[in-house]
């Protein structure tokens, strides 16, 4: 249970499940097995004995009518034997079919098909007597030997209450005609195998949910186990930290291209600068193209003044706009007026630079 000093508590994760399933080690469940290929048994010799018996019956009166020459004759018996086994086969090859697709239906509702490579490997540390004796001893293996005990126990109790009141059709098969008895006793040993089937579903229907449990609890990990493992697949929190500021850092790159294309540049007056866009022919309203704080605020201005984008101060304004809008989406509603408002004064300001006139009076904002 526990691992340099730490409980196993966790939850196996996906990876670890995946692996272990690539180890060929998933839930199984003999006793589930074992019920399925019994109840396929039992219901194909129940429902196709009578016919299976009665073919038999004939196949063995064919086999055995054969003349003194034939009995002693070169290349006769052992061709008839030949013949009478293929025959046989085919008989009972309805019965073995069932029990053959139970045999392939029944890991499917625990763990499913699974082939594995390394389930196969020879381990030669299975040959270590001591380590047998060690799973003998085990809790595992005193459950094993109490499913094996339960087994005897529900089978026999069954059986005997079955044939106690079997008995009287057991005694008159005597009386029967012979091929109405070999197709009755057919029909009896089908009824009698699906009838000790309840006892093994009995102990399956307690063995599944055991062996899922116990799956569980074999493939449990520490939680340091889980944080290493989240560490090899989502990176060392450094590293995580590193891509995040490369990332960060090729974000404001592309944003600072984009402060030469702005209209104006609202701040407050040093720590927030936010750019605006505006293109009435192919925008609602005017976006937000970079936006910063301190020091990057400084190099939005920085880079504004060296492309003849005008700074308009404006510390309410500025600040709403980079708390409230992401990157390249238009201001909201609220602040139209406004932003209208420093707009209006930027287009009067290049119209007047353009005449060469007096600069009109920047508005002020409270």
């Amino acid at each position: 249970m526990a691992e340099g000093g730490q409980e196993r508590t966790e939850r196996a994760t996906p990876k670890r499940l995946e692996e272990a399933r690539k180890r060929g080690q998933i839930p199984r469940s003999t006793e589930l097995s074992m019920a399925a290929v019994c109840i396929a048994a039992a219901v194909a010799v129940y429902t196709l004995g009578r016919g299976a018996a009665g073919r038999f019956a004939d196949l063995m009166r064919s086999s055995l009518t054969l003349t003194a020459d034939e009995a002693v004759g070169d290349g006769v018996v052992w061709p008839a034997l030949m013949h009478t086994g293929a025959h046989a086969i085919l008989i009972i090859l309805p019965i073995l079919g069932a029990t053959f697709v139970a045999a392939l239906a029944a890991p499917l509702a625990i763990g499913g098909w699974n082939f594995s490579a390394g389930a196969i490997a020879p381990n030669f540390g299975k040959l270590n007597p001591m380590t047998g004796l060690g799973r003998m001893f085990s809790a595992r293996g005193w459950v094993e030997l109490g499913k094996g005990l339960a087994k005897v126990f529900v089978v026999g109790v069954i059986a005997w209450v079955l044939l106690r009141g079997m008995t009287p059709q057991i005694f008159g098969l005597s009386n029967e005609p012979l091929a109405g008895a070999i197709a009755h006793s057919a029909a009896l040993a089908g009824y009698a195998l699906l009838v000790l089937c309840f006892g093994l579903v009995a102990i399956a229907a307690v063995d599944v949910p055991y062996q899922l449990w116990q799956h569980a609890k074999d493939l449990r990990m520490t939680r340091e186990e889980v944080r290493e493992e989240y560490k090899e697949s989502e990176g060392s929190p450094e590293v995580r930290g590193r891509i995040r500021e490369a990332q960060r850092a090729l974000a404001r790159g592309r944003m600072m291209e984009e402060v030469p294309k702005a209209d104006v540049v609202v701040t407050n007056p040093t720590h927030f600068a936010v750019a605006l866009r505006y293109d009435d022919a192919k925008m609602r309203a005017p976006i937000v193209v970079a936006k910063g704080t301190d020091l990057l605020a400084a190099r939005i201005r920085e880079v504004a003044t060296e492309n003849g984008v005008p700074l308009v101060e404006a510390p309410p304004l500025a600040r709403a706009l980079y708390r409230t809008v992401e990157l390249g989406r238009e201001v909201p509603a609220a602040l139209y007026v406004t932003v209208a408002q420093v707009l209006t004064y930027v287009y009067q300001l290049k119209a007047a630079v353009a005449r060469g006139a007096k600069p009109p009076p920047p508005p002020q904002f409270t």
